[in-house]
């Protein structure tokens, strides 16, 4: 690997802490039931953090549609906001006539439990399950596509400032993962291959 300049990106691994203080009042719907019969049943979505030079650090909010891993929506601005979760799930609901009864799986963070985020998913009457307190696991799917965009994108380029992020982060999405890259578990399909496959 060395004589021919390969080396591997290391990341370090998360140690779940269980946490016994329970938010009663959010529903997890999902209870890491991540299979589905057919597409826009669930989502998921999370925001995740990029650095760039200029711009410092930067954030990525993705929506998952569970049966086809398909990234259906997705947002990137220099601020981490509701507008900017909310401008994700806007993105996914793009892509269906019409969301009522969509499970949409998110953290407890303060962007998905905000009044505004709530008003948005009622009014489109998307139902809203909620990952337990510290437990990435209720939420792994889209917690596994943002740590693969970092291994085999993001953390092997240093991004001058939140464009230069914003282009690399496209190109990956909407050209590598969507129709190039496949999934063990889509019997080493494409997310676009099978999305399409549903859908018609």
């Amino acid at each position: 690997m060395a004589e021919l300049g390969i080396h591997s990106i290391v990341i370090k691994k998360y140690r779940h802490y269980s946490s016994n203080k329970r938010v009663t009042e959010k529903d997890n719907i999902l209870n890491q039931d991540f299979t589905a019969s057919g597409i826009n049943q669930k989502w998921c979505t999370d925001i995740t953090y990029i650095h760039t030079q200029k711009d410092g650090w930067t954030y990525l909010a993705s929506v998952m549609d569970l049966y086809s891993r398909k990234i259906i929506g997705w947002a990137y601005d220099i601020n981490m906001s509701a507008e900017l979760a909310i401008k994700a799930v806007k993105n996914a609901c793009l892509n269906v006539s019409n969301p009522e009864g969509i499970v949409l799986q998110s953290d407890l963070g303060t962007q998905y439990t905000s009044d505004i985020f709530e008003r948005f998913l009622a009014g489109k009457k998307i139902r809203h399950s909620y990952s337990r307190k510290g437990c990435p696991y209720d939420n792994a799917c889209i917690e596994s596509f943002h740590s693969l965009i970092k291994k085999e994108e993001i953390y092997r380029h240093v991004y001058k400032d939140s464009k230069e992020a914003y282009d690399s982060i496209f190109e990956y999405i909407e050209s590598w993962y969507y129709h190039q890259r496949t999934h063990s578990s889509l019997d080493y399909k494409t997310p676009a291959a099978v999305h399409a496959e549903c859908a018609a």
